[in-house]
């Protein structure tokens, strides 16, 4: 995948999103008008997949299901939209089951510490039992969620002050996570101190010296410009992250069927393509965010695995997520974690 295309990619969202849409037929009202939010810039492959899904909807429904994208907290942070899907405020709403876990909390079950080695399994298990397992949990809370899981990438570990070698880097290291008890757990099983802050305010956090840490994948930090705020990454790849694709149920109920089925359609669709992006982006990342300033450093995860092992993760995890949960997460990666 050459840089040109990447280029063409990440520039395509700001058209994407800017340019009006073009009604089919005569000029008039959506019957429905609807909003999608997420936390990711304008840049991001989501969000150029995503502004092509509402456009495609509009066309199939003949103007009738109007959608539009709310980029970058845009509409508040991500437990606040959350909030606003759940009371019809938004009617779409893209998050990472990490964070959706503090309404669904075995959402989360696709987060535990360094469980995917690489992408077969992830999708293996997205697209399987995994994923169905955990849809069925967001459909328990009241929450619609699409079939297809959008792809957040394998997340890393930035820091200001030293890169992250071996397990005792992390001892008493001041990083952000997500507002997520797993997330939480994860770092604090290193000796590390973890605070929960939302997307918004991480580059402000790093710049005025709250944490001296973050993680994320590698196609967030190149939209977020990290490299600004920030020195060392090391490619711990800790955990896989996605973004379901949840819809307030009341909204999704007043869609006819046939509008429903052309939504999901799309939407879907917009998935798998924006996994291929983040695949072509992953393979071109690292030359650009170095030639950015990041100074990188490849990670051995077997003695991360290991100290979270004997710092009790796995067991308490499992115990959390219940035997079912677990024995499909174990399932779907092929080897005993707890």
């Amino acid at each position: 995948m050459t840089i040109t295309r990447r280029s063409v990619l990440m520039g395509a969202a700001a058209g994407a999103l800017a340019a009006p849409f073009i009604r089919p037929g005569a000029a008039r009202a959506a019957e429905f008008s609807y909003k999608i939010a997420n936390n990711q810039p304008l840049e991001h492959p989501s969000n150029v997949r995503l502004a092509e899904a509402v456009k495609a909807i509009l066309e199939e429904t003949s103007g009738a299901v109007d959608i539009q994208i709310f980029p970058s907290n845009q509409l508040g942070a991500d437990t606040d939209v959350l909030g606003q899907l759940r009371s019809g405020g938004v009617e779409f709403f893209q998050l990472s089951p990490v964070i959706l876990s503090t309404l669904v909390p075995n959402a989360s079950i696709n987060g535990v510490g360094f469980a995917f080695p690489d992408y077969d399994t992830v999708w293996k298990a997205m697209d399987g039992e995994l994923g169905a397992y955990a849809r069925g949990q967001i459909e328990n809370a009241g929450l619609v969620v699409m079939d297809k899981i959008w792809d957040n990438g394998f997340r890393q570990t930035t820091t200001s002050t030293k890169p992250i070698q071996a397990p005792e880097d992390l001892q008493g290291f001041k990083i952000r996570v997500p507002v997520s008890p797993l997330w939480t757990s994860l770092f604090s099983a290193f000796g590390a101190a973890p605070a929960s802050i939302n997307f918004a305010e991480v580059y402000t956090a790093l710049q005025t010296g709250i944490v001296d840490g973050q993680e994320n994948p590698l196609a967030i930090m190149k939209v977020a410009k990290l490299w600004e705020v920030q020195k060392y990454l090391s490619m711990t790849n800790h955990m896989w992250d996605g973004f379901w694709l949840l819809g307030n149920r009341r909204a999704w109920g007043a869609l006819p069927e046939d509008a429903q089925q052309v939504v999901a359609k799309h939407f879907n669709e917009g998935a798998d393509r924006q996994r291929e992006d983040v695949m072509a982006l992953n393979a071109t990342l690292r030359g650009d965010l170095e030639e950015h300033g990041f100074v990188f450093n490849d990670v051995d995860p077997q003695p991360f695995e290991d100290k979270l092992r004997e710092a009790g993760f796995y067991a308490e995890w499992k115990k959390t997520y219940g035997d079912e949960a677990w024995e499909i997460l174990e399932a779907a990666i092929g080897r005993k974690l707890a």
